[in-house]
């Protein structure tokens, strides 16, 4: 064990006992290099955070331009400031009308607590409803929300008045009542291992959100920006939620969460009481100007109409092996199912070794993950499925 190894293991606080311990140097395009020198196909770019690539030109640009501007001024919300109107004018521009009102926030977990504040200011109800399964963060509010039992376990009291449907299953939305203040839910689950809603599941649910004056809230903090193949996961339905949350992709690389709404739900957080939600260094000005740039570097490039192409020849690739027993995929997002989670292990550290980065699922262990940067191209698609077969 080195020096560093150790300093690390014990002045910083651990997720879990077997960390990657990539002793990272530095990052550019889909790579990784160690202090080693050794280079990593980045092909989960950060757990779904660098879609546009790490140091994105542009993004340096323009955390740059705003180094020499000014940092933090004040609390959010109190003074008008340049990247932050920028960054609610471009989220308007791509989003649908009743989603113009952004309140920007330090981080997807957090997006997801003000979410749902927001749900129960608004509708004054405080049940809330989220899925079996899913998740949304690791703070206190976040994890009451996300279906995992084990998770939540060590926890407990958690928020009260919080029920889990199954996601696909229609009948579990007769849950969903006059006393519901929200549906929280993913658009498509990733944590329980890249899972898409049905049509009929997905259009029954907005039907009965807006009978029941729930408000309908998609957590897009892994599946927005990009990653399946429209900016928005939600585009691929044909409906509209009420609340928005985003994060991770949204930063180019730094961090910040966003909850977004209409301006008549979004502003009764303002009063009874007013400050409904503070945050010091949500919408800080650096953070604003590198998403502001990420949305702008989305808008330009092909990426996004390219996710499905590469995606499938990802796919196609990974098809020839015979131990894989499912492939299950949204744009440039996958769950790739082994036999066990041993085997799960094997790939894994396998991929590591020939210098490719795939990472686990928290809720799915008998599948890896892979979610690239959407800049990848073609060749490099190639060369990483190569290095994935070879390892399995």
């Amino acid at each position: 064990m080195t020096s560093r190894t150790k300093q690390f293991l014990e002045l910083q606080g651990q997720t879990n006992q077997s960390p990657y311990l990539i002793d990272v140097d530095r990052a550019e395009g889909i790579y990784i290099w160690d202090k080693a020198g050794k280079r990593y196909m980045d092909m989960i770019a950060g757990v779904a955070v660098n879609n546009i690539g790490h140091r994105h030109p542009k993004v340096i640009e323009a955390i740059q331009q705003q180094l020499d501007k000014h940092l933090h001024v004040m609390v959010y919300g109190e003074y008008i400031q340049d990247t932050q109107l920028a960054l609610a004018e471009n989220l308007a521009s791509i989003l649908p009308e009743k989603l113009s009102c952004s309140y920007i926030v330090n981080s997807g977990t957090e997006a997801n607590e003000a979410a749902i504040k927001l749900a129960k200011r608004y509708t004054g109800r405080q049940e809330i409803i989220s899925c079996k399964n899913s998740y949304h963060g690791s703070t206190l509010g976040s994890l009451s929300v996300s279906g995992n039992k084990e998770k939540q376990s060590s926890f407990k009291p958690l928020l009260p008045q919080v029920q889990f449907i199954e996601f696909n299953n229609i009948e579990s939305l007769n849950l969903i009542s006059n006393k519901t203040a929200c549906v929280l839910i993913e658009t498509i689950q990733g944590d329980a291992g890249l899972v898409k809603p049905t049509p009929e599941f997905i259009t029954t649910l907005r039907d009965k959100c807006t009978a029941t004056g729930a408000l309908l809230i998609f957590d897009e903090v892994q599946v927005g920006m990009g990653r399946t193949g429209k900016m928005f996961a939600f585009e691929h339905y044909t409906i509209i939620p009420d609340i928005l949350t985003l994060g991770k992709g949204l930063g180019g690389g730094m961090p910040i969460g966003a909850f977004i709404s209409s301006k008549e739900i979004m502003h009764s957080l303002t009063y009874n009481p007013m400050l409904g939600h503070i945050t010091t260094f949500g919408g800080h000005p650096i953070n604003c100007a590198a998403a502001n740039a990420c949305i702008n570097v989305l808008k330009e490039e092909n990426w996004i109409a390219e996710a499905e192409q590469k995606g499938q020849l990802l796919e196609n690739i990974l098809s020839q092996a015979s131990d894989i027993k499912e492939i299950r995929r949204a744009g440039l997002f996958f769950a790739v199912e082994m036999e066990s989670t041993e085997k799960v292990a094997q790939v894994v550290t396998n991929c590591l070794e020939k210098g490719l980065i795939g990472f686990w699922f928290l809720s799915t262990p008998t599948a890896f993950r892979l979610s690239p940067p959407l800049s990848i191209t073609e060749e490099e698609i190639k060369i990483a499925g190569e290095i994935i077969i070879s390892s399995i």
